[in-house]
């Protein structure tokens, strides 16, 4: 018992991660904005303030019991209806509340003012995934749905937690410039997440129907972690944040990459594909994006269905699958309308042809567009 304890606690022993968090953590997390800076010094002020209120309340209190306790001969007072007394303990509050509220605000403004912004960045939570959408400023255009690394999610279904970001390491992070002022639109496709990154000093709820905002500037190049802060579902400690800080030039180059990229993959949805083509690059798209719920081998789990032998996807007419895709259903599986129509066409044809499934149909993009009208 003492031995497997031990290489327990060896394989469990992680160090701090930098953006991220820290081994035995107290504090805040070390800021790298100007908002989270002064978040963390007004935190400091309400505290020492606050305990110097405990300290003297307590102190006359515990002064005035043992002082003048009943075993040294004395009586209690017998008095009422002090104005002096009454005065006091309404102004002395009132100073130390107005002198605690001025600089609150004062934060609580700035944190809310996304005027002026560099870059315009759209995060749109869904289960259980975020998606980013540039929208305003350089990069304008790139879009990408931002999932928990599939190694990680191995380690966690084998119960072997590794490496000091287990659960927090995603196939696509959001990168920004450094000293950029970034604004951040969220809002949500299923059911409220919230996006939070304690480096910033940004935590905005996620609210499907909503639009709501916030920003950032980060004065540092790095990495940076969170994760979603609203319960969200079976699967909300699989919805890291990581959001990598470059400088311009680093980001420029970024942008130029990811622009070229999305140039390769805007697929003329009018091409018709041969089977075996899709089926391959079906499976590239299932392995990104369902295989977390589904599972690999199709067969899903708990409320999760199982692809391999379902109805849906054995029935003759292609379209009740497309329409799974493009709409989502029992607000379980979330819709798939930002994959490309040969994206869906690919992964809808792999599934139809994988596992024990062997109905031989394809599906080209051309009938995935033509049910987006």
């Amino acid at each position: 018992m003492g031995i497997g304890a031990l290489a327990m606690q060896t394989a469990w022993a992680v160090n701090d991660l930098p953006g991220g968090p820290a081994v035995h953590q107290l504090d805040l997390h070390a800021p790298v904005t100007r908002i989270a800076i002064e978040q963390r010094s007004l935190h400091y002020m309400m505290l020492y303030i606050c305990v110097a209120i405990f300290v003297l309340v307590f102190g006359v209190m515990f002064y005035s019991i043992f002082k003048h306790r009943k075993s040294k001969g004395h009586k209690a007072s017998d008095f009422h209806e002090s104005t002096t007394v009454e005065i006091i303990w309404t102004i002395i509050p009132f100073i130390i509340v107005i002198g605690m509220a001025l600089p609150a605000t004062k934060v609580v403004v700035a944190q809310k003012d996304t005027t002026n912004a560099d870059l315009t960045i759209k995060v749109t939570g869904q289960q259980w995934k975020w998606g980013y959408d540039y929208i305003k400023g350089d990069g304008e255009g790139i879009h990408f749905v931002s999932t928990l690394d599939a190694t990680q999610r191995a380690l966690s279904d084998a119960g072997t937690p590794e490496g000091d970001n287990y659960l927090l390491k995603v196939d696509k992070p959001m990168v920004v410039p450094v000293d950029r002022k970034v604004r951040l639109i969220t809002t949500a496709n299923d059911v409220i997440h919230s996006f939070m990154v304690p480096a910033f000093g940004i935590k905005q709820d996620a609210i499907p129907g909503f639009v709501r905002d916030t920003w950032f500037r980060a004065e540092k190049v790095g990495d940076y972690y969170g994760q979603c802060v609203e319960l969200c579902g079976k699967e909300h400690a699989y919805m890291p944040i990581h959001v990598k800080v470059l400088s311009a030039e680093d980001y420029a180059k970024w942008v130029a990459e990811r622009q070229k990229e999305m140039q390769a993959l805007a697929d003329d949805p009018s091409k018709v594909w041969m089977q075996a083509d899709l089926i391959s690059r079906g499976q590239k798209v299932y392995d990104a994006n369902c295989a977390a719920c589904h599972q690999a081998n199709g067969k899903g789990g708990g409320a999760i269905k199982a692809l391999d032998g379902s109805p849906k996807v054995l029935s003759d007419d292609k379209a009740v699958q497309i329409h799974v895709l493009l709409n989502g259903q029992n607000n379980i599986m979330p819709s798939w309308k930002q994959l490309s129509d040969t994206e869906i066409a690919s992964v809808i044809t792999f599934t139809k042809n994988h596992w024990s499934n062997k109905t031989g149909q394809t599906v080209q993009p051309a009938e995935v567009l033509a049910a987006r009208k």
